[in-house]
């Protein structure tokens, strides 16, 4: 059977059967066809990407032109993938207008099937807003890198009664406010589980148990190729930097003793012909 281009509304369906979401980060065209290939349900293009492919010590740096840039990329190599582009720190939270007006240009510039911002029910009317203008919105809660020196650091959230109850409600704010999902980070696996339980949207989990709806995973993380820390729930499948690492020694070491570029690499010329030059 020919596969389709996944909906929100196939989305809503798992969430119905309980069957699990899969959501994969993918920042270029390479990685895009890749991810697609793999039949991974949804493809953020994550403003991590200041960190894995631009060098940035947080996600706060990352511009819209970055976002744009990027996601088009994605997108001319993801053809089946749901795909969420992620608002960038300051492009959502100066003004409604300008947050409509962002969020429209991953839609129509970037190709994108709707966008991600960060934020509780202190976002609720800049998601409704962004809804309205047509746009779907998948929201974020937990911990929002964006904000984490706000909330101290890159730490677990919602771990006592009190901020659970605040998460619990920013969810369902969330929801009613238009959201068509949820991801969820680093809250406790029991409480990310009763958000699960009472939203009808589906929840996606980054370190938040194994009871969401979904689970998404940063790639570079996944395959090993982004070595400055790795977070405690990521499971690794590959480790893929040293093997790089060793490929490009044997490069050099084949330039370097004249190994490489042998005749198989290279193009032959008639000797009668090079006589002539």
């Amino acid at each position: 059977m020919d596969r389709k281009k996944v909906t929100i509304a196939d989305l809503q369906e798992k969430k119905k059967t309980g069957e699990k979401i899969t959501m994969m980060t993918a920042y270029d065209y390479t990685t895009g066809i890749l991810v697609d290939q793999a039949e991974i349900d949804t493809i953020l293009v994550g403003d991590s990407l200041g960190m894995v492919m631009l060098g940035y010590d947080s996600t706060v740096p990352v511009t819209m032109d970055d976002m744009i840039h990027h996601c088009k990329a994605v997108c001319r190599g993801a053809k089946y993938s749901f795909i969420i582009g992620d608002m960038p720190f300051m492009s959502y939270q100066v003004s409604i207008e300008k947050a409509v007006e962002n969020a429209g240009r991953f839609i129509k510039k970037a190709g994108c099937d709707s966008v991600k911002l960060e934020g509780g029910s202190e976002m609720a009317h800049v998601v409704k807003a962004i809804v309205d203008a047509g746009v779907p919105v998948c929201a974020h809660i937990g911990l929002t890198p964006q904000t984490a020196t706000k909330l101290s650091g890159f730490k677990v959230q919602g771990k006592d009664a009190e901020s659970a109850k605040e998460l619990l409600k920013s969810a369902r704010d969330l929801e009613e406010a238009g959201a068509f999902c949820i991801v969820m980070e680093c809250i406790p696996d029991l409480l990310a589980a009763k958000i699960t339980r009472e939203l009808n949207i589906p929840t996606i989990g980054i370190g938040a148990g194994k009871d969401c709806d979904g689970q998404v995973l940063v790639y570079h993380d996944l395959v090993g190729l982004f070595e400055r820390f790795t977070p405690k729930f990521v499971k690794q499948y590959i480790n893929l930097a040293p093997m790089i690492r060793e490929a490009l020694i044997q490069f050099r070491e084949d330039v370097e003793t004249g190994a490489f570029p042998g005749p198989e690499h290279s193009f032959a010329m008639k000797e009668e012909e090079a006589k002539k030059l």
